[in-house]
């Protein structure tokens, strides 16, 4: 039986916890590495190249869809599966952009998750069944007619520093983080800002939840 290696990218302890003993169990899927973060997925990807990321899309810093991206551009043969507690047509259509190849809602896991990741290590494609047809409809819809979301008229660093901005960071902290001075991070605001015609950090919070670069717990 040929095994798999899985990372595993989840930003709350316990349900990383719990869903690395579930897969644990199975005997073709080893767990190779956690990550809490998106940047640290990014890094562990490129030390460990496994096989199946199995990526949370709500987490600090850097959500799981920019994770995703950077991580498809580094690693072209990694296959990605989303995992989250949104499904909606938007999610599923940025999913799929980012370069994940399968996609599990939290409440089907644990058998579905197994599923989803036996499916994309073969490098198949793999959707929930909950995501229903109407869901999947919409976005082939929105592929074929090439409707653009107004975020990937942004650049990956500027999707970076708006998820910065959103949470509530300066500019200070997030030249730090990024490795970029704070005057940049300033340029990259401010013209993220003028792509988007939005003129506070108030409106481009409510952006940022919006289009679910950052989230707000229930």
């Amino acid at each position: 039986m040929s095994r798999l290696s899985v990372l595993l990218v989840e930003d709350h302890a316990m349900v990383r916890k719990g869903l690395r003993t579930i897969l644990e169990l199975e005997g073709d899927i080893d767990v190779v590495a956690e990550a809490d973060n998106g940047r640290e997925a990014v890094a562990l990807a490129e030390e460990f190249r496994p096989d199946v990321v199995v990526m949370d899309i709500s987490m600090p810093g850097l959500n799981g869809l920019e994770a995703t991206s950077q991580i498809k551009d580094r690693i072209s043969d990694v296959n990605i599966l989303v995992l989250t507690r949104h499904s909606t047509e938007a999610y599923v259509s940025r999913i799929f952009k980012a370069g994940a190849s399968g996609y599990v809602t939290k409440r089907e896991a644990p058998t579905e998750l197994i599923a989803g990741i036996r499916a994309v290590g073969r490098g198949d494609a793999f959707l929930s069944p909950s995501i229903s047809k109407t869901v999947i409809d919409d976005y082939v819809r929105r592929a074929d007619r090439c409707v653009e979301d107004s975020l990937e008229r942004l650049t990956p660093r500027e999707r970076e520093v708006l998820q910065l901005v959103a949470e509530g960071r300066s500019s200070p902290e997030i030249g730090d983080l990024l490795y970029i001075s704070a005057k940049t991070v300033e340029n990259h605001r401010a013209n993220l800002m003028k792509k988007l015609d939005i003129h506070s950090t108030a409106e481009l919070t409510q952006y940022a939840i919006r289009k679910g670069v950052i989230s707000v717990d229930p």
